[in-house]
């Protein structure tokens, strides 16, 4: 069921976005609609941008993708930092040159404000490294509370949405560098170009049983051998890579301050709490439309969307 080539001058398909909780099963949903929609899938999990970050992310595998082009996977070591302006480029660029080969573009992913900056307007103010010492340098000398009265002066909006010093930081930075406030980039919900979005509608208590017994199949499977591993090249260094579920968890027991079951455990309890977040995040979106991840008819259904 391949579409046909796209025509010079003809307009371009929508994008199609697989989006839900981690564990809804979006990667092998996002391999069968490429496979029978002639496409190529774009990863927008910020975590599988890292090399080696493989058992612990659920990274999909050469086999598991059956031959299907896979972009935006393993592009960082574990010691850079993700960037979501960055990401923005890299996918746009990348859907680009899927239609340009006349194939459709799968974004599939759960990294909320990532799937927002490739599929949404969405623009991203600068960074002044000069700027950003300076107001953590004040933070250590007068305390978070007087940059929060700072950033209710003179924007409001964010004082009320941020709390912690580095989100304050951020938000007094842009202000400075940019003299509008950090609440103006927020992003409205308009596309950039044509696009779909596909929810994957889960059984929440199916979904944790599910989510612990991934998590324990990490574990057996070799995730403190990679942790392991990923700490000698740098992931502790690593400001996003380090956060990771599972590694930061696992990261505690190469240091003995915690042991294999207890991390398993942990790492539990902070995916079920992600997967939370990741569905209040999607619920919020009205353009989703939303399949049942179990129902026998999900890839008909996703294509007829499409």
């Amino acid at each position: 069921m391949a579409t046909a080539p796209a025509q010079p001058g003809a307009a371009q398909p929508p994008v199609i976005a697989v989006v839900g909780p981690t564990g809804s099963g979006k990667s092998d949903l996002g391999v069968e609609l490429a496979l029978a929609l002639d496409g190529e899938v774009i990863n927008a999990d910020a975590m599988q941008f890292y090399r080696g970050m493989d058992i612990g992310t659920a990274k999909i595998s050469l086999a598991e993708r059956k031959g299907v082009p896979h972009h935006l996977l393993d592009t960082l070591d574990v010691a850079q930092e993700a960037s979501v302006s960055d990401f923005q480029a890299e996918c746009r660029a990348a859907i680009a040159g899927i239609h340009a080969r006349g194939r459709r573009a799968i974004l599939v992913g759960g990294s909320g404000l990532y799937v927002r900056a490739a599929l949404d307007i969405l623009e991203f103010p600068g960074t002044d490294a000069a700027v950003r010492k300076r107001l953590e340098g004040e933070v250590e000398a007068a305390g978070l509370a007087v940059l929060q009265e700072r950033l209710r002066d003179v924007d409001p909006v964010s004082a009320g949405r941020v709390s912690d010093a580095r989100r304050v930081i951020r938000a007094l930075e842009v202000f400075e560098i940019t003299g509008r406030p950090f609440s103006s980039y927020m992003p409205t919900r308009e596309y950039f170009q044509p696009a779909v979005q596909i929810g994957l509608d889960v059984d929440r208590e199916l979904l944790r049983e599910r989510l612990a017994a991934r998590v324990h199949r990490m574990v057996d499977a070799g995730l403190l051998a990679e942790v392991e591993r990923l700490d000698a090249a740098g992931l502790r260094q690593g400001r996003t890579a380090s956060r990771a579920l599972g590694y930061s968890q696992f990261l505690r027991v190469l240091d003995g301050d915690s042991d294999a079951a207890a991390a398993a455990e942990e790492t539990i309890v902070a995916t079920r709490q992600f997967a939370r977040r990741q569905l209040t995040w999607f619920r919020a979106d009205p353009r989703i439309h939303w399949i049942d991840w179990q129902d026998p008819g999900l890839l008909a259904k996703a294509v007829s969307l499409v």
